[in-house]
């Protein structure tokens, strides 16, 4: 069953949101992970980014969007 997204409640609405927002932030930190590590193995060109992928990988999973307060309404 397919939902229309304006039929469904504004806290459904916000706890959709968050659950995407929350999964994005993790792949985007996993992938940072996965590049540092290619990197670190010679199969990408070091050119001293792994840490800073670290670094972005980490401010990610730091701003998870579920601790961040909501702004607004959906």
């Amino acid at each position: 069953m397919i939902l229309d997204w304006n039929h469904l409640a504004e806290g459904e609405q916000l706890a959709l949101s968050r659950a995407a927002l929350a999964q994005a932030a993790d792949t985007i930190a996993e992938q940072a992970e996965t590049l540092a590590e290619e990197m670190e193995t010679g199969a990408l060109d070091d050119r001293g980014g792994p840490e800073a992928l670290r670094l972005l990988a980490a401010v990610v999973r730091a701003l998870n969007p579920i601790a961040m307060p909501v702004a607004g309404t959906a």
